[in-house]
């Protein structure tokens, strides 16, 4: 039987061997960083034949999809659970979609969210949804100060509402948020200034904001530890159309400083899932686009 001196001399040499042991032992474990895939980059194929579609998808080497398609509670045409069985089948995860809500999801007379918007939360939830992101702002709403500040109270409250089922609101921008000024400060920056962090994450879409002038490591640097999601894309030059110069091509092989953005948002950004969107393709195959778009991120260390 251990008696009390040997206990005591026990664990004075515990206390002694922990002083000499690396301080890595006892560091808080490094943070999960998933990388996945934005639907949206194949959604003509999604279209056609989903369920082969996600095979592809998780042949090419995902383990995580962002959907960009949820109409009338279901997913790409499927319910919730039913949606969920296909990915599960496949060994794929969603941690993260994009749902737009609106000034019509908030009941004003009743001070509370529609039903609408409450089944997006529940089907979200139901899916292991990480994330619920609203990627549009109504044009309406841009320019009236009194508009935003609702919008962005609705924000907040969304943030509380996901964070009865453990997950997390968020934000996705554009390019119009850069070149729309609310005052002296960009749109992009009235939002994340006007958002609660611990409520409203924000996923910043580095090549967006581009073509409007928008340079995701000034915004990185500006509000470390807001992005905890990234869309991650590489952008080309290209004649001026529907208000853009640029679109989306396969990573490294444009003129955004891709591997820096991500590493930035990785160290300084709070940045946790990585989503691969490619929304242009210079005649190459979709699938096949965002296959290489995952090996250069593995090539990066992601």
């Amino acid at each position: 039987m251990t008696t009390r001196r040997s206990f005591l001399k026990t664990g004075a040499l515990a206390v002694a061997g922990a002083t000499i042991l690396p301080d890595s032992l006892f560091a808080a474990p490094k943070k999960l960083e998933r990388v996945g895939v934005q639907l949206y980059s194949v959604r003509d194929a999604m279209k056609l034949d989903p369920k082969g579609t996600l095979k592809k998808i998780a042949d090419a080497g995902y383990h995580h999809v962002e959907h960009a398609n949820y109409i009338d509670r279901k997913f790409y045409g499927f319910p919730a659970k039913e949606f969920k069985k296909i990915l599960e089948d496949l060994a794929l995860k969603m941690p993260s979609g994009h749902t737009v809500m609106t000034a019509q999801h908030w009941d004003e007379s009743k001070q509370d969210f529609t039903d609408a918007w409450k089944y997006t939360v529940e089907d979200a939830a139901t899916m292991g949804q990480k994330f619920v992101i609203s990627p549009w702002l109504d044009e309406k709403v841009r320019t009236d100060l009194d508009a935003l500040k609702r919008t962005m109270e609705q924000f907040n409250k969304c943030g509380e509402l996901c964070q009865k089922s453990s997950m997390k609101f968020g934000y996705h921008n554009h390019n119009f948020e850069i070149s729309t000024k609310v005052g002296d400060i960009t749109l992009y920056d009235y939002i994340i200034q006007n958002t609660d962090a611990a409520l409203v994450a924000q996923q910043i879409d580095i090549g967006n904001m581009l073509t409007t002038g928008g340079h995701a490591l000034d915004f990185i640097n500006k509000y470390p530890g807001r992005f905890e999601s990234m869309h991650v894309k590489d952008e080309i030059k290209v004649a001026p159309h529907g208000g853009d110069d640029t679109e989306s091509c396969i990573l490294g092989q444009g003129i955004m400083p891709v591997k820096e953005i991500v590493k930035a948002g990785s160290k300084k950004g709070g940045t946790s899932l990585f989503i691969i969107e490619q929304e242009a393709y210079q005649g190459k195959d979709p699938v096949e686009s965002v296959k290489i778009d995952l090996q250069i991120m593995k090539k990066w260390g992601y």
